[in-house]
């Protein structure tokens, strides 16, 4: 499952202070492999360099919502 710029995600990382929190991607980049990175905001602050192994999906993030 591929992220796009303001989805909701959980982040799974227990190295980080941010674990089990909810954020928002920012901004997606991809590297020179052709993988991707995602930049996640939290409520008190940011974690970049994020593979998508680390994100989950939120609840009620899902990608088949048609606006």
């Amino acid at each position: 499952m591929s992220f796009e710029e303001d989805d909701r995600v959980i982040l799974h990382d227990e190295h980080s202070e941010y674990d089990g929190e909810e954020g928002t991607i920012t901004q997606v980049v991809e590297t020179m492999f052709g993988d991707e990175n995602y930049i996640v905001n939290f409520e008190d602050g940011q974690e970049a360099g994020l593979s998508e192994d680390q994100l989950e999906a939120a609840e009620g993030d899902d990608e088949d919502n048609e606006e």
